[in-house]
């Protein structure tokens, strides 16, 4: 016998609801300060996870990104071309390239994380009280539990 999913509460659709437009507004906000206009969503997508995950091939790229292998060609191509990654010889394939960020890739990224960082703290410190701060602080553990589930 198949048990019937539990259908939500309707507090549980509002937060879920709330939730998605605040992050989103908020990645959107993060994304202008970050001043990566001379990056696409994708570009800088690919840059972040080779950050994140090291050295990838450009197929495992572009299964991890959900989109076509040409598509990831042309990603790295531009990526490539703007001096922010680097080629190399897979050590396990020699007919496959290994992709990786390069430090001026790195260095890119960073410069782009501390203004979006820096935007927030002064955001932080000149629009909340320090009981609201604290507030903001004590949600972060239960969002970071529901990217876990």
């Amino acid at each position: 016998m198949e048990e019937t999913p539990s259908i939500p509460s309707a507090e549980a659709v509002r937060a879920a609801q709330d939730i998605r437009v605040v992050f989103s507004r908020l990645r959107r906000r993060l994304r202008e300060e970050y001043r990566i206009e001379d990056l696409t969503p994708s570009q800088t997508s690919v840059l972040s996870r080779l950050d994140r995950e090291g050295p990838a091939s450009t197929s495992a790229l572009a299964a991890a990104e959900r989109v076509r292998p040409q598509s990831m060609a042309a990603t790295v191509a531009v990526l490539e071309e703007r001096g922010l990654i680097g080629r190399r010889a897979d050590p396990d394939d020699g007919r496959k390239q290994l992709v990786s960020v390069n430090a001026h890739g790195r260095e890119f990224l960073a410069d782009r994380r501390r203004a979006g960082e820096e935007w927030m703290a002064r955001a932080l410190r000149d629009h909340f009280t320090e009981q609201e701060l604290r507030t903001v602080l004590d949600a972060l553990p239960l969002l970071e539990r529901l990217a876990r589930v």
